[in-house]
């Protein structure tokens, strides 16, 4: 599932096409995605101008000129392709429709952004923009990890007596929103801590240490593009390239990474998932 840095890719892919645009034809190919899409969704798309082009955690927001916002996950597979108009120096056609294309935006500059979805495990709502952070799929989300609310005591403090392990504590969406499996690994191998160990057996400096590794590892995927592993592309049809960059996450079996360590990457299951990590300097 595409976790914050590929979002933020494609937000930032798609906010020179849409921001300011008007959406003059909106096509709602089915009912439903991972839930029922809203009523009349076309209708009230169709002549809604896109002010403003955000992101919240693993959501896509796009405040419109009729008071709504709509939000957009991505889910396992789902894409945002533009054709029709200039993506950076890219001018991609409007191609044929395909099978798994439920939702398509044609907007007045001539550009298409289509949702492609082939598990339709993707979401999309409309909601009021003055409540959109009462939905409940944003409500309770923690801090941003690029944001300003985001930081060392604020996290010494959520994580503070948790018995749980440090891993599952960062892909708490309570405790910080965005984060998932590939960018936790990373974190974690980068400051030495090992992904088992519970939150109450983590000195406070090492939890503290954690917010400047979060936000170094996110802007480094965000500058590559994001991690692309199996669906995700970027709103141009690229891939992104962090996973090249990744120093334990996928790397079983091979020398850890960490200049001078001796040790061999694990692999281990933590609550059904997948962790790599090097017993040897993560402990």
């Amino acid at each position: 599932m595409p976790e914050l840095p590929e979002v933020e890719t494609v937000r930032r892919g798609l906010a020179p096409v849409v921001e300011g645009r008007q959406i003059l034809r909106a096509q709602v190919n089915r009912p439903d995605l991972r839930w029922p899409l809203p009523d009349r969704m076309a209708d009230r798309l169709t002549g809604a101008q896109v002010l403003r082009l955000g992101r919240r955690s693993k959501y896509l927001l796009a405040d419109l000129s009729t008071g709504e916002t709509l939000l957009i996950h991505l889910g396992m597979s789902g894409r945002m392709l533009v054709s029709g108009g200039t993506l950076g120096v890219f001018v991609h056609d409007h191609p044929p429709t395909q099978k798994h294309d439920h939702v398509v935006l044609d907007f007045d500059s001539g550009a298409r952004v289509t949702f492609n979805d082939a598990r339709r495990f993707g979401a999309m709502d409309l909601m009021p923009t003055a409540a959109a952070g009462a939905h409940p799929l944003l409500a309770a989300l923690g801090p941003e990890p690029l944001g300003n609310d985001f930081h060392e005591e604020g996290l010494v403090a959520r994580l503070a007596g948790r018995r749980t392990p440090i891993k599952a504590a960062l892909l708490d969406q309570h405790v910080v929103a965005g984060l998932g499996n590939i960018y936790v690994a990373e974190v974690l191998h980068r400051t030495g801590i090992d992904p088992r160990r519970r939150c109450d057996r983590i000195a406070a400096r090492r939890i503290a240490a954690l917010v400047p590794a979060i936000r170094e590892v996110l802007a480094e995927a965000i500058e590559a593009g994001g991690s692309s592993l199996r669906d995700y592309r970027q709103a141009d049809g690229e891939l992104g390239y962090f996973q090249h960059a990744f120093r334990v996450y996928g790397r079983e079996g091979q020398p850890c990474t960490a200049p001078g360590c001796p040790g061999i990457v694990q692999r281990t299951v933590q609550s059904g998932r997948s962790t790599f990590w090097c017993p040897q300097c993560q402990r």
